[in-house]
């Protein structure tokens, strides 16, 4: 969702989401903004905060070990209780192009993702086998019926948030 984007287009998308982690998530990307100040004025570097772009951002769980408080339980027993934490990482480079080009998936060809049942094989993967399969005949016709769909709109709350943030831009300019 922020991912590529400029730290202060960052800020308000995630300012305004509706998603319950977003508040977190914004507290990370202002400390990244700070550390990245500081490790910049240890260096005698000057950085714009404005300046700066979103490298990467992503969440993973952390291990649950050792981290079991016991709860009590009816008839004298105890629930271990686990309780599930994560790692945010979120990554602020001062570098515009390779914010950019990691947005737009220009830098490298992209092999496409393989699904899990190609990757078990066997049966689970033979319907995929039999559709690759077909004569050049009806490929095409398929080809040509799948171009007539009309394709799928964006939500109201992404295109308007897009319609904003272009807005914002025109009037920078």
């Amino acid at each position: 969702m922020i991912r590529g984007k400029n730290v202060s287009q960052a800020l308000a998308i995630l300012r305004y989401s509706n998603k319950r982690a977003a508040l977190g998530i914004e507290k990370c990307v202002k400390s990244a903004i700070a550390n990245a100040n500081e490790a910049a004025e240890k260096a005698n570097i000057s950085v714009d905060p404005d300046d700066l772009w979103l490298k990467a951002a992503y969440v993973h769980r952390r291990p649950t070990k050792n981290r079991r408080p016991m709860r009590p339980a009816p008839q004298g027993r105890a629930y271990k209780e686990r309780r599930h934490f994560c790692h945010v990482t979120v990554l602020v480079s001062s570098d515009k192009q390779d914010a950019q080009t990691k947005a737009d998936g220009k830098a490298g060809e992209v092999k496409p993702a393989v699904s899990k049942r190609a990757r078990r094989g066997g049966a689970a993967a033979a319907p995929r086998a039999k559709r690759a399969a077909k004569p050049e005949g009806q490929a095409t016709a398929e080809k040509s019926a799948a171009e007539d769909k009309p394709q799928k709109k964006a939500s109201k709350a992404a295109s308007k948030l897009g319609s904003a943030l272009r807005r914002k831009k025109k009037t920078e300019e």
